[in-house]
């Protein structure tokens, strides 16, 4: 299950909406070994199409050096369709180079709606998965009277 917050899901939903016709895609990074999406990286979409999406060769290199020297991993990888449902092409699934990543795909056909759908990609295969969509991490896995009295602060 992919657990994120409400402003990052608006984060790629904005740059969805933004490179419109294009596909947009970007990752999400979040500390190593911890599956939690902290860091929004919009990427630029190289191949600059509405049916596929390509990260720059020079960016990629950029990302991950960073990613590295701050001990972060691609939690998220995501992208739009511009006209399609949000679930990932033969293609997406070929390219699909993270087996711990979340693959998020958001659809943009529809100018008032969009979809947002989450997948593992392992070796080709495609296994949907749900998403959780949180307004903190902190509680996210309790209810609304898990959290300490201002007493007990």
């Amino acid at each position: 299950m992919l657990q994120i917050r409400r402003d990052l899901v608006d984060a790629m939903v904005a740059h969805a909406r933004r490179d419109h016709p294009d596909e947009a895609c970007g990752v999400i990074a979040g500390p190593e070994g911890s599956d939690r999406p902290e860091r929004f990286i919009p990427m630029l979409n190289a191949a600059r199409s509405p049916t596929f999406y390509e990260f720059d060769s020079a960016d990629l290199l950029r990302l991950y050096r960073d990613m590295d020297s701050r001990d972060e991993v691609p939690v998220v990888i995501y992208h739009s369709h511009t006209a399609t449902e949000a679930y990932p092409s033969r293609t997406d699934a070929k390219i699909a180079a993270e087996p711990e990543a979340h693959y998020v795909l958001i659809s943009t056909r529809d100018p008032h709606e969009h979809e947002l759908r989450s997948f593992r990609i392992v070796d080709g295969l495609i296994t949907e998965e749900p998403v959780e969509v949180v307004e903190s991490y902190r509680f996210a896995h309790t209810g609304p009277d898990d959290f300490p009295e201002p007493s007990a602060l």
